[in-house]
């Protein structure tokens, strides 16, 4: 069988939140089209450029977008379904009319179907313009009572593309002597685990090689702390998918850069990646010169 392109069409009440929505889509991998007029809609979809893949494509039309009649639309989308190749949805947004003029109100902004009087009159005749829509939409979102954040997190879990429901997750070793990462969301401190530096044939090593990653294993603490930074990542991970954050760091860290934190970090990422999530790993100062100065020395060390 061959594959239908996906097509969404975005339409609704003006201040409902069209503008949320093209934006979280955009960030979970769809190409976007806003306030397209009907006559090109046909037109853009069969452009060569769009024809040649079979990406998501999200389309934005309102009562105020050039040549709208909610008749033709319904009737443009029967046919392209029916047609074959594409298969297109229409999400109406929808929103009570004393909410609607609160929004107004409050952004100082004017209805595009009333510029010269009251919001609540552009209101009226755009409700009226889209009754048919409406009623006729196979999806509808009421925005009343919803926060931003509250529908973005709809529509991600409604549209969401393959592997673009979470957020791009990214695992990094670090050395604090050269300063914390300034893309960290989350820090954890590898410093209480005992140093590979001060052991001379470990020093010029890296925390990927087996006799380094055994000699931080070693430590009384090491199991049980980051087996509990592991435990917290498979909590919080979730979360952040579902608030829609599109982009998280977990910075792993040690003094140099070199030996506890790449093992951790390493450790960490496999972890994670056998619980079904996709981390990039990186290690910012592996190639960082070694120096002695910028260890803590343990007890009784010269």
């Amino acid at each position: 069988m061959t594959p239908r392109r996906r097509v969404l069409l975005v339409t609704g009440m003006s201040g409902a939140g069209k503008l949320t929505v093209l934006r979280t889509l955009e960030d979970l991998g769809w190409e976007v089209v806003d306030n397209l007029p009907l006559n090109l809609v046909r037109r853009m979809l069969d452009a060569p450029e769009i024809d040649d893949g079979l990406g998501s494509v999200a389309v934005s039309l309102g009562a105020h977008t050039r040549g709208f009649d909610a008749d033709r639309l319904i009737e443009l989308v029967t046919d392209l379904n029916a047609e074959g190749g594409y298969d297109v949805g229409t999400l109406f947004l929808d929103c009570d009319t004393p909410e609607l003029e609160r929004r107004y109100s409050e952004t100082r902004r004017r209805h595009p179907l009333a510029l010269d009087r009251p919001a609540a009159d552009g209101i009226a005749h755009e409700r009226e313009l889209l009754e048919p829509l409406k009623r006729w939409a196979n999806r509808l979102i009421d925005t009343t009572d919803l926060k931003a954040n509250e529908l973005q997190r709809d529509i991600r879990g409604s549209f969401g593309l393959a592997g673009t429901s979470g957020p791009t997750l990214s695992v990094m070793s670090f050395g604090f002597s050269r300063g914390l990462p300034r893309s960290a969301d989350l820090v954890f401190d590898m410093r209480f685990l005992r140093n590979p530096h001060w052991v001379p044939k470990l020093r010029p090593r890296i925390g990927l090689d087996p006799d380094v990653a055994a000699y931080v294993m070693g430590d009384p603490a090491y199991e049980d702390a980051v087996g509990r930074i592991e435990a917290l990542l498979l909590v919080l991970l979730p979360r952040y998918r579902a608030e829609g954050k599109a982009y998280l760091t977990v910075a792993i860290g040690c003094t140099g850069g070199k030996h506890r934190s790449v093992h951790v970090a390493d450790r960490i990422a496999r972890r994670l990646r056998a619980a079904g999530f996709s981390p990039t790993l990186s290690h910012r100062d592996l190639k960082a010169a070694l120096q002695d100065s910028l260890e803590r020395s343990p007890a009784g060390a010269t």
